[in-house]
């Protein structure tokens, strides 16, 4: 599996397996074990999924070296804040059953995320995280870290398919390296991408499915794709990436794609949203 080298140093597999919205544990546990066997080495997941002691189980019995697995998690809107966060952190570590985080993020740039990063950073020096990033910061709020901290983010992990491909936020990005990680790299099936036209037509000529193109897509513009299923022959074809490469043609198709705005969430009309109606922040 290819490699991409974050900001500080650190090698990241470029493919991973997220578990979001499977909530079911014992369904958690075997996808994870199904995607250690395929070959999968970045496993990502959160706080708020609920699902982190599963991950935890399936890597301790998967038989794979702790030091060979990228383990990604992320810090709750409830918990932003340095106290708080120091304790969903341990919390976190206990459920995964590690002593150290490969990468843990911000999860939602809401609340006192500036406690937070303070917290992380103060955890990354002292070696019991690898790498420390954020999700979901759009350009304003990401340039208000960097400039706010000597320590930078090495990963923003938001949404990036082919119909929202964050053009502007990722030239920002790359200014500082800081490397894109897509979730919902399928556009949770929006816009019809599993039987799209133009991936299809791109995939015919490689005998490749449209979601074997779009995580071929994500791979040649060095973004760090997610994808979740919890069916073996699913896991096993996201995983088969790296047998072919798209021409500058088929890209520039792809490129075409973009509709210029989310279609999952829309951060900003999502925190007023909540901000207007007085209810808590959910995913």
């Amino acid at each position: 599996m290819k490699q991409i080298q974050l900001n500080n140093g650190v090698s990241m597999p470029q493919l991973g397996y997220g578990v979001f919205q499977i909530d079911d544990l014992m369904q958690c546990e075997q996808g994870v074990s199904d995607a250690l066997q395929t070959g999968y080495r970045l496993i990502d997941t959160a706080a708020c999924y609920g699902n982190e002691s599963a991950v935890g189980r399936a890597i301790a019995k998967s038989g794979v070296p702790r030091e060979d697995i990228f383990i990604s998690s992320k810090v709750w809107i409830q918990d932003a804040g340095y106290d708080k966060t120091m304790a969903s952190f341990q919390k976190t570590l206990d459920n995964l059953q590690t002593d150290y985080l490969d990468l843990y993020l911000i999860h939602m740039p809401y609340g006192d995320y500036f406690g937070s990063w303070r917290a992380m950073i103060d955890l990354y020096q002292a070696g019991k995280i690898r790498a420390i990033g954020v999700c979901n910061f759009l350009p304003d709020r990401l340039a208000d870290l960097i400039q706010s901290f000597e320590v930078v983010p090495a990963v923003n992990q938001i949404e990036i398919h082919p119909f929202s491909q964050r053009r502007e936020l990722r030239a920002l990005m790359a200014k500082y390296r800081i490397t894109p990680m897509a979730w919902a790299p399928f556009a949770e099936g929006q816009n019809h991408l599993f039987t799209h036209p133009v991936l299809t037509a791109i995939g015919d000529q490689y005998g490749k499915t449209p979601a074997q193109v779009t995580l071929r897509w994500l791979r040649q513009n060095d973004i760090v794709a997610i994808p979740k299923s919890v069916h073996l022959a699913r896991i096993r074809q996201n995983f088969a990436v790296d047998d072919f490469s798209l021409s500058d043609a088929d890209m520039a198709k792809i490129n075409k794609l973009d509709t210029n705005h989310p279609l999952i969430l829309d951060v900003d009309t999502y925190a007023e949203a909540c901000r207007l109606h007085n209810i808590t922040f959910v995913q």
